[in-house]
């Protein structure tokens, strides 16, 4: 082997952040599911554990995620759809009922409401007995991709960047082994972006959260080694392996070369994978299995952490028990009969590869000396420059297919005269009804009284000083809901109006 490569577990990681990488460990097998009320999605949950999941993956509706109540006139019609509703501390305990949290490591895609559900998270651990410190998983909580790509945003940036420096502080002493933060390059490349504009602008919401979190006070080795990131994994097969290995190389040495990091684990890139839910076709949606497995082995050959595989029919529905099935077996595939995961690094040194690393590293050092020349990261959000970077990456791809530049098949190439419609999951209406019931139970069993002193503390709070991470704790405590923390916040920082 070329002495240049260097060894896998070895700065700057090229090759892997641990030296036997899947020979030690294999990656975590999560899969991304939660949809209608808590009983329903945890019935799921313990499906898939049965079924050989290493890792719970939470999926959150609409309305938890803006910060609105099931029973919201916002919420109408959006309660359960495109994920699990949670209203109140009452939903999550029933989430997560006989499912013991301090034993299984629990993902939850939740961005501008992290840290009330972080706190419900909490109080369901301690109301089981679990140690918080042992406490084991991830809260997504990068609100800068939602100004980027996704929407689901609440409050004005600054203000929310403090939310999330405070999660930062607060969980580093109370619950050490948990990954406080997400930093997502996967919604970027679903709204359109190239693998590198994934990459750029990842690191550069990245670089904004660890100036941030310095800015507040924070020595950066006592967060960053708790610091994951999220990435999509496409259909270019070879580019994609190549991303992962430059990903880890341009963050070890924008840690140790920017931030001053000094511990290993301060510049060591752990990251979750997901397969590009934006590649799947609703026509011939067996062949999705096919592109999920290219993506997943891209995924695992580039040495992700922890994966979830997208299922066959998710361009038409939620996925089916045995759609969700089918892609789990994926990954075990892949993980027990493959072979790839006896070899740290098997791609590593294949000439193609080395020089697709090369200039992918090349060209998003580029993007973040641009950045950096235009202010930063906010500065770059606030003028438009990287919604448009991707808009125009978008409109081009989209025009290479129409003019059948680029090939999808069953797309544009290789249709079926008549295809036969798939059995696709349908979401009880009768769902939605029954959560706004169970809400207003349990707002008519709480104290009044405590709710409204904890909710007035943390509105004391935010316009002080204080870590915002105890007053949402103790209000979450007090069955305050999703929506009334989040009024609260809403009082005190407004609510940010796209331009």
């Amino acid at each position: 082997m070329n002495d240049k490569l260097g060894k896998p577990g070895e700065f700057p990681f090229a090759r892997g952040i641990y030296r036997d990488m899947y020979r030690g460990r294999l990656w975590t097998m999560r899969q991304y599911a939660g949809f209608g009320d808590a009983e329903e999605s945890n019935r799921r949950y313990r499906y898939l554990l049965s079924q050989g999941t290493t890792g719970l993956s939470v999926a959150f509706d609409l309305p938890t995620q803006m910060g609105y109540d099931s029973d919201h006139p916002m919420a109408y019609g959006e309660v359960g759809r495109v994920g699990v509703a949670i209203s109140s501390l009452a939903d999550m305990e029933t989430l997560f009922r006989g499912i013991p949290l301090q034993d299984v490591s629990t993902s939850m895609t939740i961005n501008s409401t992290a840290a009330i559900l972080l706190a419900y998270y909490a109080q369901v651990a301690r109301r089981q007995g679990a140690d918080r410190k042992k406490l084991s998983g991830t809260i997504q909580n990068d609100i800068l991709k939602e100004y980027i790509a996704r929407g689901t945003y609440i409050y004005p940036p600054r203000p929310a960047m403090r939310v999330i420096t405070d999660i930062f502080a607060w969980a580093g002493c109370e619950m050490p082994e948990w990954n406080t933060i997400s930093i997502s390059g996967y919604h970027i490349r679903e709204a359109g972006a190239t693998a590198v504009q994934e990459l750029a602008f990842t690191f550069a919401d990245a670089i904004a959260y660890i100036e941030a979190a310095v800015g507040a006070g924070l020595a950066v080795d006592s967060f960053a080694p708790r610091l994951s990131f999220f990435f999509n994994s496409h259909n270019d097969f070879l580019e994609e392996i190549a991303k992962f290995r430059a990903a880890r190389r341009i963050y070890a040495c924008l840690m140790r070369d920017r931030f001053g990091a000094k511990e290993k684990r301060s510049m060591m890139l752990r990251f979750h994978v997901q397969t590009a839910g934006s590649t799947l076709t609703a026509q011939q949606p067996d062949v999705n299995i096919v592109r999920t497995t290219l993506q997943a082995l891209a995924a695992v050959l580039g040495g992700a952490q922890s994966l979830h595989t997208n299922s066959r029919d998710e361009a038409l529905a939620l996925p089916t028990e045995e759609s969700a099935r089918i892609a789990l077996r994926t990954q075990q595939i892949i993980a027990y009969e493959s072979g790839v995961a006896n070899t740290p690094d098997p791609a590593g040194g294949s000439e193609c590869i080395e020089a697709l690393t090369d200039a992918i590293e090349r060209e998003v050092n580029e993007y973040l000396k641009r950045i950096d020349e235009m202010g930063g990261t906010l500065r770059a959000i606030e003028s438009g420059y990287v919604q448009r970077e991707i808009q125009n990456s978008a409109y081009e791809y989209q025009r290479e297919v129409e003019g059948g530049r680029r090939i999808v098949v069953g797309v544009n190439r290789f249709q079926l005269q008549e295809e036969r419609p798939a059995a696709t999951f349908r979401l009880d209406p009768a769902l939605e009804r029954a959560q706004v019931e169970r809400l207003r139970q349990v707002r008519a069993s709480r104290s009044p009284a405590a709710v409204e002193e904890k909710l007035a503390a943390l509105e004391r709070a935010a316009r002080g000083n204080e870590n915002l991470m105890p007053p949402i704790l103790d209000a979450a405590d007090c069955y305050a809901t999703v929506g009334e923390i989040s009024d609260r916040l809403r009082r005190v920082f407004g609510e940010y109006r796209e331009t």
